[in-house]
């Protein structure tokens, strides 16, 4: 993570919940905490009765008011507030370039998936060139039952588990908490069909000692560079989502990777839109190659 903390601002309650949060970041890692919100003007109905100046004076005073409750709660931070001039979307695309990490409001969960989260959220998260942090309005770690931990889903050994686990163990540093690292497997498709599947079946077994031997060693190196942070190896069959939901309600962050970084089809998997929707941790969606 660079020294940069980027937070979005509209007035709303996940919103502020999102500057909370990031203002809780940037002190425990002594980083700059930036508050941004992306409005361009466009001339509307005059029978709605506002103007540009108006509409002008709100995102100002609403980004003022934010900047003010982050002084309040945290006096010796090094917060700034800035409105964007551009789009939502790109304007905050934009952001995860230029800093660590972007942290956002979500509306909450339920079974509506695609509605809660927001068309502007979920543009962003598919084309955020680096970690973008989900708050929902009383997502504060105060709440949380102890001990709480940081949450990470790893995949196969590659780009994507580095991604999310370099996120997951400078946060659990961050926090002097421990990191769950979960890898979730499955018997292989052909056993639904080959004549072989009961066999497969009663090679399960083997199948997870594989897959404790493949988190070991993608666990190695993390564990050597981050050598204070005790980290729990998790590894279960069953649904990927499913699993980390359940793990991730007395987390302090829950970590998922998002596949397509840079050029090319950008994309967020089953899993990580399932986790985005229902989890009640605030959630970091990764990007990787």
């Amino acid at each position: 993570m660079t020294g940069t903390i980027t937070a979005g601002v509209d007035g709303t309650a996940p919103a502020l919940a999102a500057v909370d949060w990031a203002a809780d970041e940037a002190e425990r890692r002594g980083a700059r905490l930036r508050l941004v919100h992306a409005w361009t003007w466009r001339p509307v109905d005059v029978t709605h009765g506002v103007d540009r100046r108006v509409e002008e004076d709100w995102v100002r005073r609403t980004l003022a008011e934010a900047e003010a409750r982050v002084r309040a709660s945290h006096p010796g931070l090094d917060v700034t507030a800035e409105v964007l001039d551009g789009d939502p979307v790109p304007s905050l695309v934009a952001e995860t370039g230029r800093s660590g990490t972007l942290v956002l409001g979500s509306r909450g969960h339920g079974t509506l998936t695609g509605y809660l989260l927001g068309s502007v959220s979920l543009h962003v998260l598919r084309q955020a060139e680096g970690p973008v942090v989900m708050v929902r309005a009383g997502d504060r770690p105060e709440a949380l039952p102890a001990p709480a931990e940081v949450v990470a889903g790893v995949q196969e050994p590659g780009a994507g588990s580095d991604a999310v686990l370099d996120f997951a163990f400078s946060a659990a540093a961050a926090r002097g908490v421990p990191l769950r690292a979960v890898h979730v497997w499955n018997l292989p498709a052909s056993v639904g069909w080959s004549p072989a599947s009961l066999y497969a079946a009663d090679q399960s077994s083997a199948l997870e000692e594989v897959s404790k031997g493949v988190l070991t060693d993608i666990l190695k190196p993390w564990r050597d560079a981050y050598p204070q942070v005790e980290v729990v190896e998790h590894c279960e069959f069953g649904s990927a989502s499913e699993i980390l939901l359940s793990l991730g309600g007395s987390a302090h962050l829950l970590a998922v990777g998002r596949r397509g970084r840079g050029e090319g089809v950008r994309r967020l998997g089953s899993v990580t839109h399932a986790v985005l929707h229902h989890a009640t941790a605030p959630v970091a969606v990764v990007p990787h190659d």
